[in-house]
């Protein structure tokens, strides 16, 4: 019984230094998004930090059409890179989680 409680933690503290390994990983990994017509530009990493913003001087005339362009075009690479993190880190925890019966469930 203590063998296998030994294993289990022992591949627990192995995933956990993978799915940190895998946060590192996703700080290089970056999202570009551009508005519709290209006038504003946002790149964040998968771990949702903003890299850089590109702004058209065509919008620098009017600032509420630019409060509506960052925050579109920012929700919309949020929301990729959110969906890249998500999947990359469900995949290591998966992977290296121990068969505990009924944890299926949740």
């Amino acid at each position: 019984m203590f063998g296998d409680l030994k294993g289990m933690m022992g591949k627990l503290k192995e995933t956990q230094q993978k799915v940190e390994s895998t946060k590192k990983r996703l700080d290089t990994v970056l999202i570009d998004q551009n508005s519709t017509d290209n006038l504003l530009q946002v790149t964040i990493t998968a771990n949702r930090q903003i890299k850089s913003i590109t702004i058209s001087d065509d919008l620098l005339n009017d600032k509420e059409q630019l409060e509506d362009y960052l925050i579109l075009t920012l929700n919309k690479a949020i929301v990729k890179a959110t969906e890249i993190n998500d999947t990359e880190i469900a995949a290591v925890t998966k992977e290296g989680m121990p068969n505990i019966p009924g944890m299926d469930l949740f």
